[in-house]
């Protein structure tokens, strides 16, 4: 059993991307610009969005955070993302998720230009991605897809199979497998709450993307010997043993899981740090298609 190890393969990302930064300034060149927006003061998102702004420093990317109260009204929230699109320096834009419930997640998504879409959430970038066209990819698939070419994992006709069936993950997951690429170019059985005989039909899995916000729901009975296993969930699980009074717990029992699989991610460590990675990667390609 290997780990996938989503800290190594994202610090090659980012320090790839340092260096062209690096020689873009040389160059007295445009560097990559991104703007964040939040909105209200929920805590998982504050620490999303502070690791992305984080990121941006480090690797030399200008960052603008807007912050926005709650209560903000959707037509406030859509003109300030208008005004990013139209300001010629800002080369991505993410709104960070969810928003409040008067707020409609879908007009806030397909407000965003498009050629800004880093976050790979708008309906054009999801089309082209189903079409084959070059476009920007949701940050988790990507980040996915970034961490099994690192690790030359042979995906050419596997059997993968994506529990979840979201427009973050699960969807775009399941088409980016099975995409004449590599890594790629597997049949792909997408799996989410409906689906009878789910355990059956993880056993036939070479590959498995758990995707669904259940913490360690698949066990080691659901999955077969030398499977790679991909683990998209992070829960806070209340835990009393803990100084911070809960654990994180993924979608894939790891303790029981992890010693039949060839190849496994950790949670936290695996999936997270290529999210970020990627979203970094999607914001360089904006800036250079821009510029």
């Amino acid at each position: 059993m290997q780990i996938l190890d989503g800290l190594v393969v994202s610090q090659a990302t980012k320090d790839e991307l340092r260096l062209k930064v690096g020689q873009l300034t040389a160059a007295g060149k445009k560097v990559p610009h991104l703007a964040a927006v939040l909105v209200g003061s929920n805590g998982a998102s504050e620490t999303y969005v502070g690791s992305k702004v984080k990121t941006c420093e480090e690797i030399g990317y200008k960052s603008t955070l807007l912050r926005f109260p709650e209560d903000i009204s959707e037509f406030k929230l859509l003109s300030a993302i208008q005004d990013l699109n139209n300001d010629p320096d800002i080369d991505g834009i993410l709104v960070q998720l969810p928003l409040p419930k008067h707020i409609s997640e879908a007009k806030v998504i397909e407000t965003i230009d498009p050629s800004k879409d880093v976050d790979g959430f708008h309906p054009e970038s999801a089309g082209k991605l189903v079409q084959g066209l070059p476009t920007f990819v949701s940050a988790t698939p990507h980040g996915i897809m970034l961490m099994l070419e690192h690790y030359k994992i042979d995906t050419k006709g596997k059997h993968a199979v994506v529990i979840g069936r979201s427009n973050i993950v699960g969807r775009p997951m399941s088409i980016l497998l099975s995409a004449n690429t590599n890594p790629g170019n597997c049949t792909v059985t997408l799996c989410h709450s409906q689906t009878h005989n789910l355990k059956e039909i993880c056993l036939q899995a070479d590959i498995i993307v758990a995707a669904l916000g259940r913490p360690e729901f698949v066990k080691a009975d659901m999955v077969k010997e030398g499977a790679v296993v991909i683990d998209v969930g992070i829960t806070r699980v209340p835990d009393a043993s803990k100084k911070r009074g809960y654990s994180i717990k993924g979608d894939v029992d790891f303790a029981n899981v992890s010693p039949k699989c060839s190849y496994i991610t950790p949670v936290p460590g695996g999936v997270g740090p290529m999210t970020i990675a990627a979203l970094m990667a999607n914001t360089y390609r904006a800036c250079m298609e821009r510029n």
